[in-house]
């Protein structure tokens, strides 16, 4: 082999071993709530099986802490202060509109199958729409069953309700609550234990494994409604731009792993949370838990036409035909999810 040759295959070997070296792609991930919470770990749990179906070729890098609050993460990751995340589709009020449909009470007692129910309307009637522009959405998802948790006396009624003052976090809750003549703020979760703490807030609405999570030990009721009081739409997303510029076989592990797998990952992650928060410190501190009574469920029901009519409206401006058609059909496939 000629001095030539022997130079020449050095510069291929250092300019695959540089283009392999490029190919890979590291995303920034970040997270409001800490580490330990079941969105956090179904959003690293995510992450792995994205390193493992990519042959190492995506990795993500999570961040210790969020990169800006809950509110402002829709923004951050369109921008770019990060790559992939998840919020609240409520706490930036007023700005999606169709999301609401998987907000109204009593749709059902899993988070799986609202989650995955969800996504499979989100897939056929919203995204054509486009309210979440600005990102890839790698999927949408719900919380479990929505429920009342106070700190000095049990809600038994929409009166007992009417003396507290609730932290509530968006969304349709925020229309059901002012329907019904609740005193409520509207804060992010990760703000709860400090309201409650203080008695700033007398009560607030989350799912079980809020209690848990939050470590809400200053909570003593709980009162439960049959499908949930209500319910939360979450959505996880990646920069756009940073989906543009993969390759198109990266591009598809990153579509194999979106839509239904991510709502399903975050929906069990939450029953599983609901689970053990519930059966853990809920009971550890004496959590005194009723169902809420036919008179008090039958003054939910009766918001219900109202804010139904008043979310189809809004939807219909936002380009969705049919709303209340939808929201049938929502309800109908969460009923056959398993």
């Amino acid at each position: 082999m000629t001095l030539r040759s022997v130079l020449a295959t050095a510069v291929s070997a250092t300019l695959l071993a540089s283009g392999a070296a490029s190919a890979e792609t590291v995303f920034t991930v970040s997270s409001w709530l800490p580490p330990t919470h079941n969105l956090s770990v179904a959003q690293k749990d995510w992450c792995d099986m994205l390193a493992k179906e990519s042959a190492g070729s995506m990795k993500c890098n999570i961040l210790p802490k969020g990169v800006v609050s809950a509110p402002g993460t829709f923004d951050a990751v369109r921008d770019g202060l990060a790559d992939i995340s998840y919020t609240v589709d409520g706490y930036t009020p007023g700005r999606f509109i169709n999301t609401q449909v998987a907000e109204f009470p009593f749709l059902g007692d899993s988070a799986t199958a609202t989650s995955v129910a969800y996504q499979r309307i989100y897939d056929k009637y919203f995204a054509p729409l486009g309210e979440h522009r600005g990102v890839k959405v790698l999927g949408v998802f719900t919380h479990g069953p929505g429920i009342i948790f106070s700190t000095d006396a049990a809600v038994k009624s929409p009166a007992d309700a009417s003396k507290l003052k609730f932290r509530i976090g968006g969304g349709n809750i925020n229309e059901l609550t002012k329907a019904l003549g609740w005193n409520t703020t509207l804060k992010p979760a990760p703000s709860s234990y400090e309201l409650l703490s203080t008695g700033v807030m007398d009560a607030t609405l989350f799912p079980d494994e809020s209690i848990a999570s939050f470590k809400l030990s200053m909570i003593k009721h709980a009162t439960t409604f049959p499908g949930g009081l209500y319910n939360t739409s979450f959505v996880f997303m990646m920069n756009q731009d940073k989906y543009k510029a993969l390759s198109a076989q990266d591009k598809a592990v990153v579509d194999k792993l979106s839509g239904e797998p991510a709502a399903r990952l975050f929906g069990q992650g939450w029953d599983k949370a609901d689970v053990a928060s519930r059966e853990g410190p809920q009971t550890a501190q004496g959590v005194q838990r009723i169902q809420a009574d036919k008179a008090f469920i039958k003054a939910v029901a009766d918001k219900q036409d109202y804010l139904e009519t008043k979310w189809a409206a809004a939807a219909q401006v936002k380009g969705l035909k049919n709303p209340k058609g939808v929201l049938a059909e929502f309800r109908a496939e969460i009923a056959k999810v398993k």
